[in-house]
């Protein structure tokens, strides 16, 4: 009768904008939450990689009710030292000096880099191409086009829905925000061809997650700095999703290639605040040339007056994000994701079905690809239904959450601080559902 009543309240309040699975949550403790019925799940989606101390971890409830206590909210015309503090977090976390802004949410650290990619496009002096054959080349007053890759994501703003390379994200918001061209991911020379005089910026996932958790090759991520520094094209990396920790590694990237390329401009949010609204993105210390003359860096071409928040990086928001990513070096938990998720992907191989096509990933970011004739095979695919959705119920009556990529695949995105014996107890109960 709760759950009912639940239920209703949102067919008649709450927009239909979500596919929400039949589960009422009411608490959560570490990898565990528990419904409204007291059914006990593992959590193993992490609210789409959010958690990642998991849930309600006593230091980031200790640091929420302390600085809730002491000041939530200043407007960002004053400064707030929690703020700067972890600013100097996160361009550590990038490895390289540069500048940080907050906002509350990936989408809107997107559309941060939007802007400057626009801002880039319209004041910096146009580039002289490295491998100068000698031909003119006739640019345009302003440089605004921004090239992406099929099958990314990258929010749903109007902005977001245009960079994305999935045609069932933009379906229904026509005409589309101009400026931006998706192009075949991890193929060099298809991303080649698409640069045009009018082209400013490439943006890319280093690891997609909605699509089936596609890393980019390092070869890729090499050639892809490679081909903006040719052309005078900003590099903006998405880590909404794999950053801050979930590979093992403070930045993805690195994890793929090392110290061997940096990007101009990396976005954040979901597991910086485990569970509390909080978004970033960081922009690399150098210098340009201006069109009106001289120079300035890139982390400051975003000057007074270009961009804002209300809400970002709040003396309660930035306190969270301190605490989290203190957390995250105190407790080795870049150590664990690597170890842990090396750990997972071995036991989900182990488990030998023939449903399962394959398994991959880079620590604790990890993709289930199901057999292409998952549904003729498995017996409990109804007709007609999504092969990742039939089992991901399954997974659901027998305790596990997980997230959807695709229609054949399911994503593990467990907190950064789960243990092997959550691993071992999830791969028995998917080992289950499959058989």
């Amino acid at each position: 009768m709760k759950e009912n009543c639940t239920h209703e309240l949102f067919d008649r309040y709450v927009m239909p904008t979500y596919g929400r699975f039949p589960i009422t949550l009411e608490r959560g403790e570490g990898c565990r939450v528990w419904d409204d019925e007291g059914k006990e799940y593992l959590d193993f989606g992490a609210g789409i990689a959010v958690c990642s101390l998991g849930h309600c971890h006593p230091r980031v409830a200790d640091a929420l009710a302390t600085q809730a206590r002491t000041l939530v909210h200043t407007s960002n015309l004053y400064y707030n030292r929690a703020q700067g503090l972890l600013a100097e977090r996160l361009v550590k976390a990038a490895g390289a000096p540069g500048k940080v802004f907050f906002a509350n949410s990936g989408a809107e650290a997107n559309e941060g880099l939007y802007k400057l990619a626009r801002k880039y496009g319209n004041e910096a002096a146009a580039p002289t191409p490295r491998h100068n054959t000698g031909e003119a080349i006739d640019y345009p007053p302003s440089r605004h086009e921004i090239l992406t890759f099929d099958g990314s994501f990258h929010g749903r703003t109007l902005a977001g829905i245009a960079a994305t390379g999935q045609e069932k994200v933009r379906k229904g918001f026509d005409p589309l925000t101009p400026g931006f061209r998706q192009v075949p991911f991890n193929d060099a020379p298809a991303l080649l061809a698409a640069i045009r005089p009018g082209t400013t910026a490439i943006l890319l996932e280093t690891i997609q997650g909605e699509i089936g958790v596609r890393p980019a090759t390092s070869s890729f991520l090499k050639t892809v700095r490679s081909i903006c520094d040719d052309h005078g094209l900003l590099l903006m990396v998405d880590e909404i999703q794999c950053g801050l920790g979930r590979t093992g590694d403070w930045t993805a990237w690195k994890t793929l290639v090392g110290d061997e390329i940096l990007p101009d401009a990396i976005s954040w949010a979901k597991g910086i605040g485990s569970g509390f609204p909080l978004g970033a993105f960081w922009v690399r210390d150098r210098a340009i040339t201006l069109k009106a003359g001289g120079e300035i860096s890139l982390a400051n071409l975003l000057g007074p007056g270009s961009h804002g928040s209300t809400f970002g990086g709040t003396p309660l928001a930035s306190a969270v994000g301190n605490t989290v990513l203190a957390v995250v070096e105190e407790e080795n938990l870049l150590a664990n994701a690597r170890e842990a998720g090396d750990y997972a992907k071995e036991a989900l191989k182990a488990i030998g079905s023939p449903l399962i096509k394959d398994v991959r990933g880079i620590g604790l970011m990890i993709g289930v690809e199901l057999a292409e004739d998952y549904a003729q095979k498995s017996g409990h695919c109804a007709a007609g239904a999504v092969p990742s959705l039939a089992l991901i119920g399954r997974l659901h009556e027998r305790g596990l959450l997980s997230v959807p990529s695709g229609t054949h695949a399911v994503r593990w995105l467990p907190p950064l601080n789960v243990s092997r014996e959550e691993i071992d107890k999830a791969v028995g109960i998917l080992r289950d559902a499959l058989s």
